[in-house]
């Protein structure tokens, strides 16, 4: 290389070094030419003599995102400290120690006193360099007959099994603000669409129905993956056990897991618990998604069909007749990038040989980011739901354009004239080019115009060709008929409770 090039590759990294150490805090003991006294570098003993540079720490420290993590690390090290106790590994005055100082290491971080560091790279090395501080000699015997690989599998399922919990809670929720829509809206005629263009009228109830059960299926795979998740990591150590006596059930008991995870190479690699987490938001979040878009569309100037308070839009900047749908928008997009985290997470597992790589660092971030905007989205969600209000005369209306009774026309035509379906269709539609041509809509249509087509038509076509007669016509199970609509609203809040 020569001195031009060398001199401008030094440029660059020392611009980059510059940007890395303004973005984390500067550890108080780092001294020119020396080893760090007490930092990241010293909890591997004697195995490496020099400092990290502010590169290498800004790329290993994870305690910028992990530290939300310190509930469950403390209480993994307090359910881990009792069992070692219990064991006879530890004396009882030593759990006693680690146990009061634990306690108040909690209290200073839900205080806000606490001083994380990025040197200590996690929350797990931070909350033991605080506790040695705290008790002393009795700190460095917590570590005793586990890893950070088993403590993080513990403290990031734990996270994860607290989120499904809210999740689940989110949910119902949700539920609960769409089955109050349904009830409400019973009888209320609306617009049931194929490709989004009118098909056949339905129920607001129904309507209201349809997002009731893809809820109910999003809580029972969060309910499901709790189920699997269950069970405890740790004891697991690094990857092979220990030769520790250890008692893994009294452990996992206490933390209130099923049972001990039955493989150490798999408790400390797997992050499926991570993964069915996020592909049961995935899926919820695109359920959220489709109402937010139904929304957008419906309260539109073209639609009408509902309104949202001032609570969830907003104007515009230059078009003062505007009310824009802005939380509904917010949504769609926060939405998406839960199916982002969920494609990097497996992304990064995808390429792992067992059992713990560094990689897996960054399974958390994901994680976190996608948990956060799916409370995000359960809680706007649901105000939205029970905030809006449905613009009634404008759903008639529109439930009774584009010949959206014609179904109701063809069934008619195969039941009191026993035409097959096929024959149906097709006088039926002859109708409609009918009406179309005209101007008009099918009820429009005179019996004479009707018998034109096909002489054996009645009178009694009318009473099913108004929307109101259609929907209450639909009394199959699972159909929109307000009796059925009614039906399946007791159902739920039997469910619910």
């Amino acid at each position: 290389m020569g001195h031009e090039a060398a001199r401008k590759k030094s440029g660059v990294q020392g611009q980059l070094r510059g940007r890395v150490e303004a973005r984390i805090p500067a550890p108080q003991h780092r001294r020119r030419g020396t080893a760090m006294s007490d930092g990241a570098n010293s909890m591997w003993g004697g195995r490496f003599a020099g400092g990290v540079n502010a590169i290498m720490e800004a790329i290993n420290a994870s305690i910028g995102f992990d530290k939300r993590l310190f509930s469950q690390d403390i209480a993994g090290s307090r359910a881990h400290a009792a069992m070692l106790a219990a064991q006879g590994i530890v004396t009882e005055a030593d759990q006693q120690a680690i146990d009061a100082g634990l306690a108040q290491v909690k209290a200073e971080i839900e205080a806000g006193n606490f001083e994380f560091k990025a040197s200590l790279e996690d929350i797990h090395m931070n909350v033991e360099a605080r506790l040695k501080q705290i008790i002393g000699e009795p700190a460095g015997r917590l570590h005793t007959a586990r890893s950070r690989n088993d403590q993080v599998a513990l403290d990031f399922r734990l996270w994860v099994r607290e989120q499904c919990d809210a999740a689940i809670e989110g949910i119902d929720a949700l539920m609960r603000a769409f089955l109050t829509q349904a009830e409400a809206g019973a009888d209320w005629v609306m617009p049931g669409f194929t490709h989004l263009q009118t098909a056949q009228p339905v129920t607001w109830g129904h309507h209201m129905l349809a997002y009731v059960e893809m809820l109910a299926r999003d809580k029972s795979r969060f309910q499901d993956a709790r189920k699997r998740m269950n069970e405890c990591p740790l004891g697991a150590a690094a990857l092979a056990g220990t030769s520790f006596p250890i008692d893994r059930h009294a452990t996992a008991a206490a933390l209130g897991f099923d049972r001990p995870t039955a493989n150490s190479l798999d408790s400390v690699s797997d992050r499926d618990f991570a993964l069915e987490f996020l592909c049961a938001s995935s899926i919820c979040a695109m359920h959220l998604s489709r109402f937010a878009e139904e929304l957008v569309i419906w309260s539109s100037a073209q639609f009408r069909f509902v309104r949202l308070s001032d609570a969830f839009s907003t104007g515009s900047s230059i078009m003062p007749q505007k009310k824009n749908p802005d939380a509904a928008e917010l949504l769609r997009a926060k939405l998406g990038r839960i199916l982002g985290a969920t494609v990097a997470l497996f992304t990064v597992m995808k390429g792992l040989a067992l059992t713990y790589s560094k990689d897996m660092q960054e399974d958390k971030e994901q994680v976190f980011d996608a948990a956060d905007n799916l409370m995000l989205g359960l809680a706007a969600m649901e105000g939205m739901v029970r905030d809006m209000s449905a613009n009634t005369e404008s759903l008639a209306i529109a439930a009774a354009s584009g010949f959206s009774t014609a179904t109701d026309l063809a069934d008619w035509l195969v039941r009191a004239l026993n035409l097959p379906f096929r024959d149906a269709h097709h006088v039926t539609g002859s109708l409609v080019k009918m009406a179309e041509d005209a101007g008009i809509d099918l009820p429009d249509l005179t019996l004479e115009q009707m018998q034109s087509v096909h002489s054996g038509i009645t009178a009694d076509v009318f009473d099913v060709l108004g929307v109101d007669n259609s929907v209450r016509s639909r009394v199959s199970y699972g159909g929109t008929a307000p009796d059925q609509v009614r039906l399946h609203v007791a159902r739920w809040k039997e469910v619910l409770g």
